[in-house]
């Protein structure tokens, strides 16, 4: 659902990006009064999850297409919306810029549909009232899969809102939207169940931190140096060796622009002066390009499934380790202003 600059104008673009800047900046001073030692790694830590888990797309069946995991919700259940928030829009700068995975003129679009839709709508609305204040395993598992799903709807409908406004794709609302919604209905069962699994997890070893009204005491319950070293490995595997056997469909996006733009339907797109500055910055930005090596380069010069094979295990290592180097600094610079803040 990671939306290229192709789809959206400036206007669209530059109003979500206000729009996330805003919705920032209301988390990062929410989080001030809440950050500690124990909840910055955790976040660190949590987003190199997420990043290398984005990276395993899985094959859709019966559709030609495929879908990954937003990882969303479970921020926000494990973390807290404004903490989820953040750690979210951190793995989408890291792959905008270093990864050239979404546009730079479209970052403001994906933090708001795949950040703010479940940080902020889903996990408040969908979430917290299915799994109550004593949730057993069954609630759990209902709140994760409708809450997925509702997030992950409600983000698809934001990438057709945007592109049609956009006006830069011939496309019609209706079929663009009728192609993108089921195939993120299936998308976000697969990833309830998965952030149902990982929560089932937790839930059974600390059931207490679920009944908790301040999510930030929960992400507090939650810091161990056994977790922190357990995500880490799980980073390293899914982002290392796993992102290998990543299915070579398209995802939702790409095949709901492809059949709804079949037959007569051709996709026209112009691109604009603004549009070529963020390519060209984004050229020199990114470092492993599509999750692979550059062309022409030492390692890339021979081509072939092995060197493809090792771009996306060097992506998947090099882009944790970079988000979690972004989330730290970001959480140790807001904790130092707050220290001299206090000491005024």
């Amino acid at each position: 659902m990671h939306m290229a600059d192709a789809l959206i104008n400036p206007a669209v673009g530059g109003t979500m990006w206000a729009f996330a800047a805003g919705a920032i900046a209301c988390c990062s001073e929410q989080l001030k009064r809440h950050l500690d030692d124990r909840t910055v790694p955790l976040m660190g830590v949590l987003g190199a999850f997420i990043f290398s888990a984005q990276m395993i797309n899985f094959t859709i069946p019966g559709t030609g297409s495929s879908g990954h995991i937003g990882g969303g919700l479970l921020l926000a259940v494990l973390l807290g919306p404004a903490a989820g928030f953040i750690v979210m829009a951190s793995v989408l700068t890291v792959q905008a810029f270093f990864f050239a995975d979404g546009g730079l003129l479209a970052l403001g679009s994906n933090i708001i549909n795949l950040g703010a839709a479940t940080c902020f709508v889903a996990y408040p609305l969908f979430f917290r009232p299915l799994a109550g204040q004593l949730p057993g395993r069954g609630r759990l598992l209902l709140a994760c899969l409708v809450a997925s799903v509702a997030g992950l709807q409600l983000g698809s409908f934001g990438v057709v809102a945007e592109t049609v406004l956009s006006g830069k794709v011939d496309l019609p609302f209706a079929s663009f939207l009728l192609l993108m919604q089921p195939i993120h209905l299936a998308i976000g069962l697969v990833e309830g169940g998965m952030t149902a699994f990982v929560i089932s997890l937790i839930w059974k070893a600390r059931p207490e931190i679920f009944a908790l009204n301040a999510p930030t005491h929960a992400a507090h319950g939650l810091f161990s140096k056994q977790l922190l070293v357990s995500l880490l490995v799980t980073t390293m595997v899914c982002g290392g060796l796993l992102s290998g056997f990543a299915s070579s469909m398209p995802d939702g996006l790409e095949w709901a622009l492809d059949k709804a733009s079949a037959g007569d339907r051709a996709i026209s797109i112009v691109s604009g002066e603004s549009q070529s500055v963020l390519e060209r910055i984004q050229q020199q930005t990114a470092l492993l390009p599509d999750y692979g090596f550059r062309h022409g380069s030492s390692h890339g010069s021979d081509g072939g499934a092995g060197t493809a094979a090792a771009g996306t295990a060097v992506s998947g290592l090099a882009g944790g380790l970079l988000t979690l180097l972004l989330i730290v600094l970001g959480g140790c610079l807001a904790c130092f202003k707050q220290g001299r803040s206090d000491s005024i």
